[in-house]
């Protein structure tokens, strides 16, 4: 079901109640959260009201209770939808090819087209101050090290390096990739993204590419 379908059904569910409980447990699980996306953008988080969510997805508040105790679960339910998504652009970009310089272009467009694409998404979420909360900091933390654990075992089949010096690479690839992305989402009107992508991406295959192919048992490289 599309967001539209799930706008279309919280509309129809507005003007007749007795639809609330015509819609599948999962689609009504999204029609809350992009209602309470829609709500924590426009208002804040801690403005925003679970009385106001219910009235974004044309609900009663039991129905949303049903589905969220909490504004806070609500919170990092969306928060853990977006770092799935991420996560999910990395993976893609790290299998979409054999070529490592690719590669390293590929997860760092990821971070660009994700701040792009979902930006005031992206500053609720992970520029709140909700991240000194322990349920959202231990989300965040997972979300660090997936990211760090999606090229690490690349970069330690390619260059040889021990895992956790891998670990340590792809950390500084990541880091770099966020904290760029982070940077251009405010400037995005003095750099045209793809000119952000190929800068950083420059930057960072520069540094990696210095550590060798790992050598086979004949000295050549591996693929």
């Amino acid at each position: 079901m599309t967001r539209g379908d799930l706008a279309v059904a919280a509309s129809a569910a507005a003007q007749d109640p007795t639809r609330a409980n015509r819609l599948p447990r999962s689609a009504r699980r999204q029609q809350l959260l992009r209602a309470a996306q829609a709500t924590f953008v426009a208002r804040g988080y801690h403005s925003a009201a679970m009385d106001d969510i219910a009235e974004q997805a044309g609900v009663s508040k039991p129905v949303l209770y049903q589905h969220f105790p909490s504004k806070l679960e609500l919170y990092v339910a969306l928060l853990e939808e977006q770092i799935d998504g991420l996560i999910a652009r990395i993976r893609g970009a790290l299998q979409s090819t054999t070529d490592n310089q690719q590669r390293v272009e590929g997860a760092v467009r990821a971070y660009f087209d994700f701040v792009d694409s979902e930006s005031e998404a992206f500053r609720l979420l992970f520029e709140s101050d909700l991240r000194n909360d322990p349920a959202v900091r231990e989300r965040v933390r997972v979300f660090v090290n997936a990211c760090v654990s999606e090229t690490a075992a690349t970069i330690a089949q390619d260059t040889g390096v021990s895992a956790e010096r891998a670990r340590l690479l792809s950390a500084g690839l990541t880091g770099l990739a966020e904290m760029s992305a982070r940077w251009w989402l405010d400037h995005r009107d003095s750099v045209p993204r793809a000119d952000a992508v190929a800068m950083m991406s420059a930057l960072a295959w520069r540094g990696i590419s210095g550590f060798p192919l790992q050598q086979g048992p004949g000295g050549s490289p591996t693929a």
